[in-house]
């Protein structure tokens, strides 16, 4: 699948979903995390996120590389703006073929089980079978299970600051 296609797959999933996002220029498969860095720290000063996302570290690569960069670019630091929640995703893959150092939700997130195999399908290039929509569902009725509800999405807190 093109680099074009992968664009469009974000742009529909976005103008459903209502986040932000912005393509870098980077050739995938060879992400390096000092190239990733400053990129990263200007797109965080423009945008002024409360809430980023982090890809769970796993075996591979370039989520290893983009987990590394942001939490390089997220550090409090006086000339960053401080984003006040950093969460991590948790991927089928990661919880299949552990890579390390993976842990366990301690954050989660109700959700309609429809809207997200819908918001899911509208990644074609990632529906495949050791992320199937099957294994999905199950993973957020896991989820959902250790919050008390129907279908849950888990997260890991890196830093969440409520109030003030």
């Amino acid at each position: 699948m093109s680099r074009q296609e992968r664009i469009l797959e974000v742009k529909e999933s976005a103008a459903k979903s209502g986040f932000q996002w912005e393509a870098l220029n980077h050739p995938v498969n060879a992400y390096r995390v000092p190239d990733l860095i400053p990129d990263l720290e200007r797109v965080i000063r423009e945008c002024k996120p409360d809430t980023v996302l982090l890809p769970q570290p796993s075996y591979n690569q370039d989520h290893r590389a983009v987990y590394d960069a942001a939490i390089t670019a997220l550090r409090p630091h006086d000339q960053n703006w401080y984003v006040r929640n950093v969460l991590v995703f948790e991927q089928p893959d990661s919880l299949l073929w552990p890579h390390g150092g993976e842990t366990e939700p301690n954050y989660f997130q109700a959700i309609s089980l429809k809207e997200k195999l819908r918001s899911y399908s509208l990644y074609k290039s990632q529906v495949r079978g050791h992320r199937s929509p099957e294994l999905v569902s199950a993973i957020s009725q896991l989820r959902g299970a250790q919050a008390g509800l129907p279908f849950a999405e888990g997260f890991t807190v890196k830093r969440m600051v409520v109030g003030g």
